[in-house]
């Protein structure tokens, strides 16, 4: 049963741990088959402050989405280094013009932030996600009077370091997988992955292994709520060149993926023959997109 496939594969809430078992995505030694995970009974999950929520682990469940047919939107991923004497209220602060930016500037289809949940390397505290329509959309974003005197007044004063990542990706023509919106967006944990791939790297593996992430997140909706990826094109931070973000459904669907047999295989033989870095980080998100303190 799947209880007692995640009692006999605990995830520690340290990324230490994780970091020791793989320094580039932080998968737990243990392995269990997503399958198995997506053919088991359904489970309820309660809501509440350490990123659960309800989902069904049924393999097949009913859309009227019509998959066949994708819009095109742009992927706006930040990452912020706070100061080591950052107060909780200077944190707030902080987060809060971030997240109520998009009510002043048109554009923002759909946000996401928090506090970042696991160590890594670069040492980045908190991540902001923003979701565009069109890269002029994007643009404007960067140049906007409003969004530059938050990030003046509101942002650098509390941070000492930042990186943007950009990439164009696709998802479901549906307004409620555009706009990130209703009951499976409210709670879960927001996965960002940023990779290098060597620069010898022939397109073909890379596009590759991309494809088969990408078909793997799709098959179990039971665990995602969505995934995207692409290349980033923000000059900015060329020594990263694709971003994924996924939205998870709930803590434990995050663990379960990241500990399966299938996500491991392709990381390791898709993946880490051609990769040079990878940034990845998460972080846990409430009704209105802000972190779960």
């Amino acid at each position: 049963m799947l209880t007692q496939a995640l009692a006999s594969n605990p995830f520690p809430n340290s990324l230490t741990y994780f970091h020791r078992q793989n320094p580039l995505l932080f998968s737990p030694s243990g392995s269990l088959n997503v399958s198995r995970v997506n053919e088991a009974m359904s489970m309820r999950l309660s809501s509440g402050r350490n990123c659960r929520m309800t989902f069904s682990a049924s393999k097949e469940q009913s859309s009227s989405v019509n998959v066949d047919k994708k819009r095109k939107v742009v992927e706006h991923i930040c990452l912020l280094k706070a100061k080591n004497d950052l107060s909780e209220e200077e944190e707030k602060d902080m987060l809060d013009y971030l997240y109520t930016s998009q009510y002043q500037m048109g554009g923002i289809v759909a946000i996401s932030l928090g506090r970042v949940s696991n160590q890594n390397v670069e040492d980045h505290t908190h991540a902001v996600f923003m979701r565009f329509q069109r890269k002029e959309d994007l643009a404007k974003f960067y140049e906007n009077p409003f969004y530059l005197r938050v990030l003046k007044e509101n942002v650098t004063p509390y941070c000492h370091g930042l990186l943007n990542v950009d990439y164009e990706s696709e998802v479901e023509d549906d307004i409620l997988l555009i706009f990130r919106k209703g009951e499976e967006f409210n709670f879960g944990v927001e996965f960002v992955l940023l990779i290098a791939f060597v620069e010898s790297a022939v397109k073909e593996p890379i596009e590759d292994a991309l494809a088969s992430l990408r078909k793997l997140t799709a098959e179990f909706p039971s665990l995602i709520v969505q995934s995207t990826q692409g290349s980033n094109f923000n000059l900015s931070s060329k020594e990263y060149t694709h971003g994924v973000v996924i939205r998870f459904r709930s803590s434990e669907a995050f663990e379960i993926f990241m500990g399966s047999s299938e996500y491991k295989d392709i990381w390791s033989t898709k993946f880490q023959p051609i990769t040079r870095k990878t940034l990845p980080i998460h972080f846990c998100v409430d009704p209105v997109g802000t972190e779960i303190m």
